[in-house]
């Protein structure tokens, strides 16, 4: 998904979207996408080698890849990060990044802490945006409705939501996203980027 390639922001960054498994990032994601008031996105799409879930599109949910496809894309040194979450693993393809920061639009990225961090290191200059859900509790309820994961695959997500949302303070900005109000969550991820492009204090984005 990218937006309209004549729209060009005047400070196009890097933007990393994290949150815990369940609070909503895809949803988030594609409520930016329809709303367009900021077409000068270009959404990023991780590699992944899980199958994919019946809701979920190849290419614009993920690139679904083999492990061995995955590896030698990471061994080649195509990937901006790599990280095995939940038995899978997971990375960015520098590629899309360079295209949509050379053509003048934000590159946003939907990746965990893990890979956010990686990203952060090469990438001081990135903006970190962690979304959190309004309790521990809502979350878990949200796991559990998905109907995707095995008691003890519940279990594990349960941990590491846990742990991830401990690396809150991590982020630039943190946003809650609310019971049933995910335009609103939208909305505030759009300000933010919109005032971080304004304040033009983010250097340019070299991968």
């Amino acid at each position: 998904m990218s937006g309209a390639s004549e729209a060009n922001a005047a400070n196009p960054m890097l933007v990393i979207i994290s949150g815990p498994s369940g609070v909503g990032k895809d949803t988030i994601i594609e409520a930016l996408h329809k709303r367009g008031r900021q077409p000068a996105y270009h959404y990023v799409v991780t590699c992944t080698t899980r199958g994919p879930r019946s809701s979920e599109i190849p290419g614009v949910s993920y690139n679904f890849v083999s492990v061995p496809e995955f590896m030698a894309l990471r061994d080649a040194g195509e990937l901006l990060e790599a990280n095995e979450v939940h038995d899978n693993w997971y990375g960015t393809p520098k590629e899309g990044v360079r295209s949509a920061i050379a053509g003048g639009r934000h590159a946003i990225l939907k990746i965990d802490v893990q890979g956010a961090r990686v990203v952060k290191e090469c990438v001081p200059e990135a903006l970190l945006i962690f979304v959190v859900p309004p309790s521990l509790d809502t979350l878990v309820e949200h796991l559990k409705a998905r109907r995707t994961e095995t008691a003890e695959q519940l279990e594990v997500r349960q941990r590491n939501a846990a742990m991830e949302l401990a690396r809150k303070d991590d982020y630039d900005f943190v946003v809650v996203n609310e019971e049933g109000r995910v335009d609103l969550t939208a909305e505030r991820i759009e300000q933010i980027i919109a005032q971080e492009e304004r304040r033009g204090s983010r250097r340019a984005v070299t991968i």
